[in-house]
């Protein structure tokens, strides 16, 4: 089953959100941050990344960064930027981006579930990013950035988000980068609690760290009480759950320094004993999966591996990825590259930036060859998911991405 909770918001007021709703934190540096935030007070980057208000050079880890964040925090709720709905519900979240529209439920989910597995992974995660969230959940008692869930879809649940899509919404708002935000207090929310509690399995489509971290928040305040029922609010978490047949998977694009010791012609030739190479393919990227397209030189060239069809290689359906193809067949025994989370002759460019960002970086000199891969399918995160698997590094970009701070689960 498939537990969601209403809960009692604490999220900005309908004049404010535009300019409080912030991207994940997770999707910006400190200097990029720095810039999105500046000459905007209430942006909620000064307390997901609160470091912008601290001197350059501050740790991003540092106890003054976990201070500033509470300090802006309760300043913020103190202030009226952020207000304690009266009631607890369930909403309706709609992400429009072009001619992109995904609608979803955004509830309190269960932190039992997921340490049972019943929401399931496909992603490792790093100890020093989950100590950091972990550390910024207790530090404010609150989940500030859902984690994006999908699941299999299921009419029922259609049919009763399509009709809270009726109502009178409670923010609509299009943020700078162009997507719209819509969001509406769900009337239905003991229906779509009982349809939900027939989906048998949901999946962290992204906020790995953020499930993470909310798990181990649980498990130190459910130690700190004496009289832990199971009831509180630590033991849920805040994400937006979206059907499977709406979420959008950008790929993500590999660029490498160097061509390990090899001149272009070496490396062609090293390529052409494990591809087969086409000259003058798209700059838009492959067409379909078990292609890749490589720009070394100025030029573009289409890359499909040798023999049999690159996706029945394996039943492995990890293995069986395009990011795992490339990875295996000439990321490692060509370029050198064995573990490409730790290697810093790689690097990864997803979402909308796109191939011409790869030209970009050829064409200066800042790399000197570029991989355009074919999306990861939402089918293939569900498959590697139900076989325990771990997808590699960089294999998803979901876009359009979810706004800290619409709404806040308090714990």
């Amino acid at each position: 089953m498939a537990a969601i909770y209403p809960f009692r918001a604490l999220r900005p007021p309908v004049d404010k959100v535009r300019q409080v709703a912030a991207v994940p934190y997770d999707v910006v540096n400190t200097e990029e941050a720095r810039a999105l935030a500046e000459g905007n007070p209430l942006s909620f980057l000064h307390v997901s990344r609160p470091e912008i208000d601290l001197p350059e050079g501050t740790h991003i880890y540092s106890d003054e960064v976990y201070e500033k964040a509470r300090e802006n925090f309760e300043r913020f709720k103190a202030e009226g930027t952020l207000v304690r709905e009266e009631e607890p519900h369930l909403y309706v979240y709609r992400l429009v981006m072009g001619d992109h529209t995904q609608v979803g439920v955004a509830a309190a989910f269960s932190v039992d579930e997921y340490d049972n597995d019943l929401i399931r992974k496909h992603e490792r995660t790093r100890p020093d990013k989950e100590n950091d969230r972990t550390r910024h959940i207790l530090t404010l008692r609150a989940q500030t950035g859902p984690v994006f869930l999908t699941y299999r879809a299921d009419r029922r649940i259609d049919a009763l988000v399509e009709a809270e899509t009726k109502r009178e919404p409670l923010y609509d708002f299009e943020a700078e980068d162009g997507v719209r935000h819509t969001v509406w207090r769900a009337g239905a929310a003991e229906q779509l609690a009982r349809c939900f509690a027939e989906v048998p399995l949901l999946y962290i489509a992204d906020g790995h760290h953020r499930a993470a971290s909310a798990s181990r928040a649980r498990a130190e305040l459910k130690g700190e009480n004496p009289n832990h029922t199971g009831q509180e609010d630590y033991n849920r978490f805040l994400a937006v759950v979206f059907p499977d047949e709406q979420m959008q998977i950008l790929p993500y694009h590999r660029v490498l320094k160097d061509l390990n010791g090899r001149d272009e012609g070496e490396f062609l030739e090293a390529v052409r004993a494990r591809f087969d190479i086409t000259e003058g393919a798209k700059r838009e990227g492959p067409g379909k999966a078990g292609h890749w397209h490589m720009y070394l030189g100025g030029k573009w060239y289409g890359l499909s591996l040798k023999g049999e069809s690159a996706r029945t290689l394996s039943d492995d359906p990890t293995a069986a990825l395009d990011v795992s193809l490339l990875q295996n067949n000439l990321l490692d025994p060509v370029l050198g590259v064995t573990d490409p989370r730790t290697d810093k002759r790689i690097d990864f460019v997803g979402g909308i930036r796109g191939t011409r960002e790869l030209e970009r970086l050829v064409d200066s000199g800042a790399a000197q060859v570029a991989f355009a891969l074919y999306a990861t399918s939402i089918e293939d995160l569900l498959r590697v998911s139900d076989a325990g698997g771990v997808m590699p590094p960089k294999s998803t970009w979901f876009e359009p991405k979810l706004r800290d701070a619409i709404v806040i689960h308090t714990i």
